[in-house]
């Protein structure tokens, strides 16, 4: 018996060892759902992905002072973010302290020596780390705008100010984003200049609406700069740096009328850099990426320790977001097309809205405010400053219905990636076939025109919007244009001046048929073929005017001058203008006739760059 049970001795042994060697090696592997980690699930981790690519550089540029205390807070915290074996670089740009006060010097001296010291001993190990410890005192705006100069379109910098302290996540969800926007060509807007890791919590634009976000909103965009943790693309940054460089050795100051951050360079100067970067943005119609984590949580923090820009430590500003609290998967990302757009009064915008045919036209349509009117303005032979100009005083009157609409051009384009809705017209009345006609020499582009303002009329008809059809050489002075006209009429034409208004009622509607529609195209397609001699009756109004009499409609006819003012060659005043609601000129005055007419009105609005000189908010 004792012999047998020898033999399975070693048997027993190595299946022994054999099951110890399974179970630890079992356990070892990730299971779908780990019971000690319940927010597995929550993070999806890009280490395994394709590299967005080979050239990718992230290079962190921290911006110190005199305080030991904020400098090693913000070290520390990034040395200890998940940088997912990617090389990173740390810059430390150490500010020299001013030299106007000799009596504590050697208390300065002493205090710079032990920042740089600490900068100098710090251990990164993810990069090269470089310390850059100024000889003088350049001051915030100079540490900001010299600390970086992309070495290429692959190159992100993440500024950050040393009160400032960020998550262990943070790297992860940066990265993500620009994977997702930056790389990622049908996620890609050249409208975005960067991320912010901080939270959004104020509207700088006076009298804007309050900042609020549904608890869906995760990720959206927003004008405005955040500071307190932006990561800057290179493309943007670069403009700006030249822009910058351009205004500020003209003697140009970065005023923008209506925003607070005027009211703060005002008082400080040249001691801050974000309202020069804020003109900027405006002028270019650019926007950065949020993130809304809700309950007051972001991945950077200032702890806005006393400093430039606070007399007195003021304590943290948000709550910071760690993996401990993640009730969400931080690195779910929606398409571009999803996220909604604000500008700096947190006033909701639609950039890329081109119209290229009825079905767009009436989905824009539904999207816009409900209320009775709309403009429609022809951009056909109209300079982009008169148009910029335009729209700077439909911003100050708060006109927000309106559609623009001219041939294809980079200009057109432009002014649809700023959120003005625009019509393609080439597109458009291909869509509703015009391709089918003969074209008519040098009278082809007004008659495309024509079809398409009476295809734009009728569609606004149908959705109950009046409206008003003006051409570019046209500046409306007053929303009180909205409520001039008698109920009783349903169309109005001025005497000798293209402008249009349809009123959408049930007797406009059952005039502005498909076959009214047809017969605008065929007379309009007549009037080309005669005699050039006759081609000034070729004109939207006129040939809506002799239709709309032919089928009864009740039609009133206003002399222009009674409700608005022509400028021309002799000079005039604001005072001038009294009661106009418009003023318009002849198409064959000089842009910088009718500039100099418009200033000297006081309804020129725009600057060098073409960009309003205020920003106007009304509260919604």
């Amino acid at each position: 018996m004792v012999g047998p049970k020898r033999h399975f001795l070693p048997l027993i042994l190595i299946s022994f060892a054999a099951f110890i060697f399974y179970t630890f090696h079992q356990s070892s592997l990730p299971s779908s759902i780990p019971e000690s980690n319940p927010d597995f699930t929550l993070r999806t981790p890009i280490r395994n992905l394709n590299p967005i690519s080979h050239n990718f550089t992230f290079v962190i540029k921290v911006l110190a002072y005199n305080r030991l205390e904020s400098i090693s807070r913000c070290l520390r915290s990034l040395a200890a973010a998940d940088y997912l074996g990617d090389r990173v670089h740390l810059h430390i740009y150490i500010d020299h302290f001013a030299l106007a006060d000799a009596s504590s010097v050697d208390q300065k001296l002493h205090e710079s020596h032990r920042i740089v010291e600490y900068a100098d001993g710090f251990d990164w190990k993810f990069g090269e780390k470089v310390v850059h410890y100024r000889t003088s005192n350049v001051g915030l705006q100079a540490q900001w705008l010299e600390a970086w100069w992309p070495s290429s379109d692959d190159e992100f910098a993440f500024v950050v100010e040393d009160d400032l302290e960020v998550s262990s996540l943070y790297y992860e969800f940066v990265k993500s984003l620009i994977m997702n926007f930056y790389y990622n060509a049908s996620n890609y807007s050249p409208s975005i200049y960067g991320v912010t890791l901080q939270r959004a919590r104020f509207v700088p634009g006076k009298h804007g609406n309050k900042l609020k976000l549904d608890d869906k909103t995760r990720l959206f965009l927003y004008q405005l700069v955040g500071t307190w943790g932006q990561i800057l693309f290179p493309k943007p940054w670069k403009e700006f740096r030249l822009w910058y460089d351009k205004n500020k050795a003209k003697g140009i100051k970065p005023f923008l009328e209506g925003m607070v951050t005027t009211g703060w360079y005002k008082k400080m100067g040249e001691r801050i850099w974000t309202p020069w970067f804020i003109k900027f943005i405006q002028s270019r119609g650019y926007f950065n990426i949020y993130a809304n984590f809700l309950h007051e949580r972001a991945l950077s923090v200032s702890h806005r320790d006393a400093g430039v820009n606070y007399g007195k430590t003021a304590g943290p500003d948000s709550q910071l977001l760690e993996e401990r609290s993640l009730d969400f998967n931080i690195l779910e990302m929606q398409p571009l097309s999803s996220l909604k757009w604000f500008d700096f009064c947190f006033r909701e915008v639609h950039p890329g809205k081109v119209i290229k045919n009825l079905e767009e036209l009436g989905a824009l349509l539904q999207s816009l405010q409900k209320r009775d009117s709309i403009f429609l303005v022809n951009l056909f032979g109209v300079s982009d400053a008169i148009v910029r100009n335009l729209l700077c005083h439909f911003e100050r009157l708060n006109i927000r219905n309106y559609i623009l609409m001219g041939p294809p051009s980079d200009s057109l384009f432009d002014l649809a990636r700023r959120g003005h809705p625009v019509i393609n017209v080439d597109q458009f009345v291909s869509s509703v076939g015009l391709y089918k006609l003969t074209s008519q020499g040098s009278s082809f582009e007004t008659i495309k025109g024509i079809l398409a303002k009476a295809y734009v009329i009728k569609k606004c008809i149908e959705n109950k919007y009046n409206t008003w059809v003006m051409d570019g050489n046209m500046l409306v002075t007053s929303d009180l244009l909205l409520e001039s006209q008698d109920s009783n009429d349903d169309f109005c034409v001025a005497n000798n001046l293209d402008l249009f208004y349809a009123k959408s009622s049930s007797s406009s509607e059952k005039i502005w048929a498909n076959d009214f529609v047809s017969k605008v195209v065929a007379m309009a397609g007549s009037l080309a073929r005669k005699d050039s001699a006759t081609h000034g009756s070729l004109s939207f109004v006129y040939i809506l005017t002799k239709l709309l009499e032919q089928n009864d409609a009740r039609i009133k006819r206003v002399d222009e001058t009674s409700f608005g003012m022509k400028i021309g060659s002799d000079n005039v005043s604001k005072s001038s203008l009294g009661d106009k609601r418009l003023v318009y000129w002849s198409t064959e005055m000089g842009l910088d006739s009718i500039q100099k007419r418009l200033e000297e009105l006081n309804l020129w609005g725009i600057d060098s760059d073409l960009s309003c000189t205020a920003v106007v908010c009304h509260n919604s």
